[in-house]
């Protein structure tokens, strides 16, 4: 009889959505997913949770679309109150899991904590936070204590060629031809 390898907790956790409100009383929940496309978040398998500071590994037993919605039936969850306790649980799994991205793609866990840098070298200051618009990605930037141009934060388009002359994800630092003062 061959064991079955248990799914070990994340080392690199990123968070790929969130379980919403109970639908039904058959224990589904609804699913909030943040991948790109809303049901790639079951291409990553296993999902935890964290509950009173533990990881706890997440089985689906049936996934659904439903009108705008998707839902998911977890085993061991038969009932409206069981699923209820995970209501607003975040779904985590291991960055590893992710595939890697080719040439000027890059993920927003990636991005941020990196130090952004004018071309003629100015600090503008680090990625605190990615905001998708429709037309391009763009970074919200905590500007540095002493910014000569007083600023707390900036907004900058993530448009690599344009914008974005240079990203090093080994040293954290993003190049951006940027006015310093906007």
């Amino acid at each position: 009889m061959s064991k079955q390898l248990k799914p070990v907790a994340p080392i690199t956790p990123i968070v790929l959505g969130k379980m919403g409100s109970t639908y039904g009383i058959r224990g589904w929940l609804r699913v909030f997913s943040s991948t790109e496309n809303a049901e790639s978040i079951f291409d990553y398998q296993p999902w935890f949770i964290q509950q009173a500071g533990q990881w706890q590994l997440v089985e689906l037993e049936d996934w659904k679309r439903h009108s705008q919605d998707l839902i998911i039936k977890v085993k061991g969850i038969d009932d409206r109150d069981a699923a209820n306790l995970l209501t607003n649980c975040e779904i985590v799994v291991d960055s590893e899991q992710l595939p890697p991205l080719e040439g000027d793609d890059y993920y927003w866990k990636d991005l941020m904590g990196c130090q952004v840098i004018t071309t003629s070298g100015y600090e503008l200051g680090k990625v605190i936070d990615m905001m998708e618009t429709g037309s391009n990605d763009v970074m919200v930037v905590r500007a540095n204590l002493k910014d000569a141009f007083g600023m707390k934060e900036r907004l900058i388009p993530f448009l690599h060629g344009q914008v974005i002359k240079k990203v090093d994800l080994a040293a954290k630092v993003i190049e951006a031809e940027w006015d310093p003062g906007f």
